[in-house]
């Protein structure tokens, strides 16, 4: 699989317009399986074709119990500044339900190990809202996560995914069934909490430091460029075009071996645009320019948007400020429901 990715890096040497690089991120699935020789001479590829910033931002997703000593020990001779851990909770009941490989000691352990070998700028990732936890359980993980000294939090509610072992818990009466007004105020606690404890709120699922925002995931949230390398991986020219590579490993590799690219592609309308990039703008605490839309979109397009906008500012719903469009933080929770009704269809 590595000396498919390194050949697809080559293929694609030309998609970024942007040669510098400002972030880097491994993820998607498990790359700290990989080991530390093959991460670094993926890094190496990439260095044949782009540059990196002084300041470049390179992630490795990890799974806890693949943060050992001699993995750690291993990372912290390469580039990789910042790691984000696949931590979920650090309660044993919460990571059965989620089938997860590790248990709450490895949960805290690794992410003292990544701290001890240097790792400063790391991220972990909750989960909320399970049917195993409740609010007392909620708030012990957010004490747990200030006091571990963590910079970064991304928090998601507990979904059902079809034709998993959860869903087929839930169906049998094992498990129950996750409640969104359980989800909502654990969310409100959440918000709250970490912004008492210096977190910026900066995207509906995600709490960072000042200065210690995600570089990588700002980048979609922004609407940049972006190059996906690997099965399923996505790219974006930050304009139209959209394209995804196929899932499976073995006609990915079969495909890459024969220098084809194993991808799919789209190409967004203007509506599409538009509804993208209110989607994933409104997402953020930031905004959506309305400048931006205005330079980007005619004034007949944005006619039934503008109605929709003011009764909703009007109502509270949105809000404007410096000429960015935005959901008030208390409604974030609502913010997929909020966007869709702004959209073109």
């Amino acid at each position: 699989m590595v000396s498919a990715i390194k050949k697809e890096i080559h293929l694609r040497r030309d998609f970024l317009q942007n040669r510098s690089l400002k972030s880097l991120y491994f993820g998607g699935g498990t790359p700290s399986v990989l080991s530390v020789d093959d991460l670094q001479s993926v890094i190496d590829e990439v260095l044949k074709y782009f540059s990196f910033e002084s300041d470049i931002e390179i992630t490795l997703e990890a799974n806890p119990d693949d943060l050992d000593k001699n993995f750690l020990s291993g990372l912290a001779k390469t580039p990789f500044n910042r790691l984000s851990i696949g931590t979920q909770s650090f309660f044993n009941e919460d990571l059965k339900l989620m089938n997860r490989a590790h248990n709450a000691s490895e949960a805290e352990g690794s992410i003292k190990r990544a701290q001890d070998f240097g790792f400063e700028n790391i991220s972990i990732d909750l989960i909320y809202g399970s049917p195993t936890s409740n609010m007392e359980i909620w708030k012990q993980n957010l004490k747990k996560t200030v006091g571990l000294e963590i910079p970064h939090v991304s928090a998601y509610a507990l979904t059902v995914e079809p034709k998993t072992a959860l869903e087929s818990w839930i169906n049998k009466g094992k498990v129950a069934s996750p409640k969104e007004e359980v989800q909502h105020e654990e969310f409100i606690f959440m918000t709250d909490f970490l912004r008492d404890h210096g977190f910026e709120h900066y995207e509906i699922s995600n709490f960072a430091k000042p200065g210690m925002h995600s570089r990588h995931n700002s980048a979609y949230w922004e609407g940049k460029e972006y190059l996906g390398i690997g099965p399923s991986a996505h790219s974006f020219n930050g304009s139209d075009r959209r394209s995804w590579n196929i899932a499976h490993n073995k006609k990915y590799i079969d495909q890459i071996s024969s220098s084809v690219l194993p991808e799919e592609h789209e190409i967004l309308s203007p509506k599409d645009q538009f509804n993208e990039m209110l989607m994933i703008g409104l997402r953020t605490e930031r905004g959506v320019s309305l400048e931006r839309l205005k330079s980007q979109f005619s004034d007949e397009f944005l006619e039934r948007f503008y109605a929709q906008m003011r009764s909703k500012a009007a109502n509270g719903i949105l809000s404007i400020d410096s000429n960015y469009l935005k959901i008030p933080e208390e409604k974030w929770f609502m913010a997929d429901g909020i966007a869709a009704d702004l959209f073109m269809v």
